[in-house]
């Protein structure tokens, strides 16, 4: 019996590249993503507002988890990291949105993150049935 083939899935992101990491490592019905902050990686950009920063770290989530054969239904387990408490009820309206009725087991932490306009980051785990 052969173990599963270990996939690494990437945004392009430079931070990726220098930092030494995949977006997203899937093997076998386990699929792990990084911590993903709001960056719009398209252009590198990152909005002001902490509720769409939330919106472009779930859709990098969800094309990670795509990209690596998982739907974000897939998703039993999600971290949120705040930069400031205050910010909970923003990203809550928005991670509402996208995991209502999918309902993973969930933290959210405050803590510092690396740059200064980063105001929540994301890390999921998916477990594919079967």
């Amino acid at each position: 019996m052969s173990a599963a083939a270990r996939q690494l899935v990437s945004t392009g992101s430079p931070f990726e590249r220098q930092a030494g990491y995949s977006r997203a490592v899937a093997q076998g019905p386990v699929c792990e993503v990084s911590g993903t902050t709001g960056y719009d990686y398209a252009g590198m950009t990152m909005p002001e507002d902490v509720g769409a920063q939330t919106e472009n770290a779930l859709a990098t989530i969800e094309k990670a988890l795509k990209d690596a054969g998982f739907a974000m239904s897939d998703v039993v387990r999600v971290r949120y990291i705040v930069t400031d408490a205050a910010y909970a009820d923003a990203v809550f309206a928005v991670t509402g949105r996208w995991f209502g009725e999918i309902r993973p087991a969930a933290t959210m932490m405050v803590a510092g993150l690396i740059r200064p306009e980063m105001k929540v980051e994301i890390e999921a785990s998916a477990l594919r049935a079967g």
